[in-house]
């Protein structure tokens, strides 16, 4: 046995230079596995997110929810008043005519006491209900004779037909409006709306003839919607988003472009710069632009930008509660909707802009939660795949909130910025509806002359046009066009 004065044999430099060699190798499959784990647990994160994921706290629409729909939530502060009507509020109700268009007069012919006749008796008062009912159902046919007389000189003149007359036997303006009403306003099928008719009027109408009255509505829209472009042109304060639409079962695009009264419609087969280049708009604004984020908005430099915060406290919610370690998720959640009824607050005392002081709080307690927020969503680390590599969904939001404060906070530095996007989500919604009752179109001209009539009927109601009326005046060759002052 060596002895401890005794040197150490050492390793012949061979055999330590393979020891390196397989140190290096171990090393360099420890930060392989390194990086794959990491590269496993944002997937894992983004899964459990993905199945954590409902209309309430996604951009998922409540239809994909099923029957495991998630309870209500709201933001609202209660109020700490009584459902239903407040005391002292004047409330709705059906209120009495002041002239009926038909009176009844009802006598008691004996007496409840004795039994004797009141034929002959004085009348001490009355009391008076009133009856709101629909007329009944019949169909007026007008029947135009145009005369031919003979002049003196020999020539036979025929008198001309009204506008209406258009054959032996046509359906009339108000006819035609309900028609257009009910598909376009109140998205009944064709088919149904042509059963409607038979069944309530006793009217045959074919799905064709329906058809082809949406059609007509729309030709003459013309002049309409180039005024309705020019002054979403001018307005200064528009909302944008779009959604997909089967045409022909094809998906198209279906872009909306709204103000608060103003509404425009626009079919294109693209989604991204190119349709909305082609709608002719959003090019020429100059003021302040609402959207979703979705990135081609980006592409129009010559306007402000604010972006849709119902979005972010959707997409937050679901941070926070599929994650316990993103509390910044819930803190910036409070921060906006708090900032928002600030500024609410403010509008109902006649204030037009927050106070400095209140700006610069907001702002700090904004970037101290996206610095708490960096702490836990650190840089992600290169998987050796080519491209960027790929973040976690709270690192993106995090990302987003953070390079688009200005666009996101706008609602606060300019009162007249809505909150969110619901301007244009509500426009948008419509389509949705329709195509989930109707099940999309069947060809491009019918899909378009849908939208176009959507555009004049929606517009119509935003101004305090019945939708009806307006519609006459169109079916009669006569469209209402809208008259509010720009920069709405």
């Amino acid at each position: 046995m060596p002895s401890d004065s005794q040197p150490t044999a050492k390793l012949p430099a061979l055999e330590i230079a393979e020891l390196r060699v397989r140190l290096a190798e171990v090393e360099g499959k420890l930060d392989e596995l390194l990086t794959m784990n990491l590269a496993l647990v944002a997937e894992n994160e983004r899964l459990r997110a993905r199945a954590g994921m409902n209309s309430k706290n996604s951009s998922k629409p409540p239809s994909s929810d099923g029957y495991a729909k998630p309870p209500p939530k709201t933001r609202r502060v209660r109020s700490g008043k009584k459902p239903g009507k407040q005391p002292g509020s004047e409330g709705n109700h059906l209120a009495q005519v002041a002239e009926a268009d038909e009176l009844v007069i009802h006598r008691p012919d004996s007496c409840d006491s004795c039994g004797s006749d009141l034929v002959n008796a004085p009348v001490t008062g009355t009391v008076t209900r009133q009856v709101f009912d629909l007329p009944p159902r019949s169909v007026v046919v007008t029947e135009h004779r145009s005369q031919r007389r003979r002049c003196a000189c020999g020539t036979t003149t025929t008198a001309g037909f009204p506008a209406e007359a258009i054959g032996p036997a046509c359906y009339g303006p108000v006819l035609r409006a309900h028609v257009c009403y009910l598909v376009v306003r109140q998205h009944i099928p064709i088919k149904r709306v042509a059963e409607l008719l038979c069944d309530a009027y006793g009217i045959p109408v074919s799905t064709g003839a329906i058809v082809a009255m949406v059609q007509e509505g729309s030709n003459r829209l013309g002049s309409f919607l180039d005024s309705l472009a020019d002054r979403l042109r001018d307005t200064e304060i528009v909302h944008a988003d779009e959604t997909g639409l089967r045409v022909g079962g094809d998906l198209h695009w279906v872009h909306a472009t709204s103000s608060r009264a103003h509404s425009l419609y626009h079919l294109d087969t693209h989604r991204g710069r190119k349709a909305m280049d082609a709608m002719d708009v959003l090019a020429h604004l100059r003021g302040v632009l609402v959207h979703d984020g979705w990135q081609p908005y980006r592409d129009y430099t010559e306007v402000d930008h604010a972006l849709c915060n119902a979005h972010h406290l959707r997409e937050l919610d679901g941070i926070s509660g599929n994650h316990q370690d993103q509390g910044w998720a819930h803190h910036m959640a409070a921060l906006l909707s708090a900032t928002w009824t600030e500024v609410l607050a403010a509008k109902d005392h006649g204030v037009t802009s927050l106070d400095p002081a209140a700006l610069d709080r907001i702002r700090t307690d904004y970037d101290t939660i996206i610095e708490a927020g960096r702490l836990v969503n650190p840089p992600a680390v290169r998987t050796g795949k080519r491209g960027r590599p790929r973040n976690t969904l709270s690192a993106n939001l995090l990302r987003r909130l953070d390079i688009y404060r200005d666009d996101i906070l706008r609602f606060a530095d300019d009162f007249r910025v809505p909150f969110d996007n619901n301007e244009a989500e509500r426009s948008v919604r419509m389509v949705r509806v329709q195509q989930k009752i109707s099940g999309g179109f069947r060809s491009v001209e019918g899909a378009r002359s849908w939208l176009r009539v959507r555009s004049y009927v929606a517009t119509a109601i935003k101004q305090g046009m019945n939708p009806l009326d307006a519609l006459v005046r169109l079916t009669a060759d006569d469209p209402w066009m809208p008259d509010s002052p720009h920069w709405i």
